[in-house]
């Protein structure tokens, strides 16, 4: 069994109404959310990593720079009010992937709390079922980062199915689920308390520098 050569799409355009700031900006370890999904990813050896965003987000795009992160690899959705699955479909035939990916993972925004154990055990999984859609299952429940071989990633930028959910469900044959014992699979970042429990959890040690509940970690 050989390693995926894999690239992820992280989900960052939505705007975050419910919990009333910038999700990915909100401070998680050392760094902000977007960052340690960002330096997560490098570690598990994605060999690429692309952003999906809006135009209209100043204060992401602003922590992008201050990460380092090259803007030729943050992914432009033209429509993010459209739900998630626009931003899926704007990474799909986005020009900017390298040759010779063999897979995408589809991870969101707001799951920082996600072990490297989780991942690489997810990631195992896909590797030895190279053309299954591969998801996460928590306590019978389907969870995300999803998988998906380049075959079937390339189908979704012409979906014609009005959401993820949809597509998966007239794939059910292509999907194979990875049984995890991880809490944090059950975790939604969508509320201000959300947050807050996340961080009594599963404490990332948030340096005391760092506003708990400040947009933007930097100011």
């Amino acid at each position: 069994m050989s390693a995926l050569r894999f690239a992820v799409v992280i989900l960052g355009a939505g705007a975050s109404s419910r919990m009333g700031q910038p999700k990915l900006l909100l401070p998680w370890g050392a760094t902000s959310i977007i960052g340690h999904l960002i330096s997560q990813w490098q570690r598990l050896k994605a060999e690429q990593i692309g952003v999906v965003c809006a135009e209209d987000q100043p204060a992401l795009h602003a922590e992008l720079d201050r990460l380092g992160f090259p803007k030729a690899c943050r992914i432009l959705n033209p429509e993010p009010a459209r739900g998630m699955f626009s931003s899926i479909q704007c990474a799909s035939p986005w020009k900017g992937w390298r040759a010779g990916l063999s897979h995408w993972a589809v991870a969101l925004g707001d799951q920082p709390h996600l072990t490297e154990t989780t991942l690489k055990a997810l990631l195992k999984f896909a590797a030895s079922r190279p053309q299954k859609i591969c998801q996460p299952l928590w306590q019978n429940h389907r969870r995300h980062p999803v998988i998906f071989p380049a075959a079937v990633f390339a189908e979704l930028g012409s979906a014609s199915e009005a959401d993820l959910k949809t597509f998966l469900e007239a794939r059910s044959t292509w999907r194979a689920y990875c049984e995890l014992d991880d809490s944090g699979l059950g975790v939604d970042l969508d509320l201000p308390a959300d947050y807050e429990k996340a961080i009594a959890a599963f404490r990332p040690n948030i340096s005391s520098n760092q506003p708990r509940n400040n947009a933007n970690p930097r100011e």
